[in-house]
């Protein structure tokens, strides 16, 4: 098991993203940014505590910083996944209450477990108690339907901080908990950015990392000033290499690997999931915008999305893809 670092760089971090930041694709932007901190899709406790597959917590050594994110309201079973994945090696538990989505909500958490500060207190205390050592945060919202106010998003962060969440991950948008797909959700409600920007002046002692809305370097400059961090969500997975671009402007990484030597690395990566009896697809529909904005991307997509999807695809379909934008 690698140790875990005492504490972690959050200056940049990758948002879990559902149906998307699998294994795999951590494995991936692993290769083009050695330092962002990655998250896991939110699995919930109900399927940790009551399922009977806890291969859903397997991680690749490799994905190192990697941190859980959980989704639930029972202490207790927050507790156990918390001790759980600190015997896994998590660097760090994060505990979802910014999904706005009407089965998560059904489950009683998510986004609507803003309106219950002391419960979700009581739940970072019990995790905080089952492992002290392990990083215990936060992603959460600026506000939900009409309670949208500073104030509100103010007496959210207040007793959970208490409590010892030292690190609050924040969307800058609202939740829209009816009438709003999740997908809506982060699209529809204004980006209030300035609003994070006031939670750090307020909250000086607290790590407060900014999410929603970062697409472009400039976005980064502007907004590493006023937090300690930026999440980014859809950008780096519709354009991963962006990350690539933030290693070494923001990060000072002196040697970061080109595409070609991306997609060389991850060769052998994709051979042994492919000897294990795993699927091509899985891992290239992670690969897909690996060359956006550059000529030959059409082509690479092209290739990767028809012929990765047939029965017996090898890493011949890599190779041929290849040939359109070397």
């Amino acid at each position: 098991m690698k140790q875990r670092p005492k504490k972690l760089d959050r200056r940049i971090s990758v948002a879990p993203m559902m149906g998307w930041t699998d294994r795999h694709d951590r494995y991936f932007l692993r290769l083009i940014s050695p330092h962002a901190l990655l998250y896991t899709v939110m699995i919930t406790t109900g399927a940790i505590v009551h399922g009977k597959k806890l291969e859903i917590l397997d991680y690749n050594p490799e994905e190192h910083p990697v941190a859980l994110q959980l989704g639930g309201s029972e202490p207790q079973d927050l507790a156990y996944c918390t001790k759980l994945a600190e015997q896994y090696g998590y660097d760090e538990v994060n505990l979802n209450c910014g999904c706005p989505s009407e089965r998560v909500q059904n489950g009683k958490f998510g986004a609507c477990l803003m309106a219950e500060p002391a419960l979700v207190a009581n739940c970072i205390e019990a995790m905080k108690q089952a492992s002290p050592s392990l990083a215990i945060t936060v992603k959460t919202r600026i506000g939900i339907d009409d309670r949208d106010n500073y104030a509100f998003l103010a007496n959210f962060i207040g007793p959970v901080a208490e409590k010892g969440c030292d690190t609050f991950i924040i969307h800058a948008r609202k939740a829209l908990l009816s009438g709003l797909s999740p997908a809506e959700n982060r699209m529809i409600p204004p980006l209030k950015w300035d609003t994070v920007h006031k939670l750090k002046q307020d909250f000086p002692h607290l790590t407060i990392v900014l999410n929603g809305g970062i697409k472009c370097m400039n976005d980064v400059r502007q907004s590493l000033p006023h937090v300690d961090g930026v999440m980014i969500g859809r950008e780096a997975y519709h354009n991963p290499y962006f990350l690539a671009h933030i290693e070494e402007e923001i990060l000072q990484t002196t040697k970061v690997k080109s595409r070609a030597e991306v997609v060389e690395a991850m060769f052998p990566y994709m051979e042994r999931s492919l000897q294990g009896g795993g699927d091509l697809k899985d891992i290239t529909r992670h690969m897909l915008g690996l060359y956006q904005g550059l000529p030959g991307a059409r082509h690479w997509r092209q290739v990767l999305s028809q012929e990765a999807y047939k029965p017996a695809a090898s890493l011949h379909v890599i190779q041929e893809a290849l040939k359109y934008v070397s």
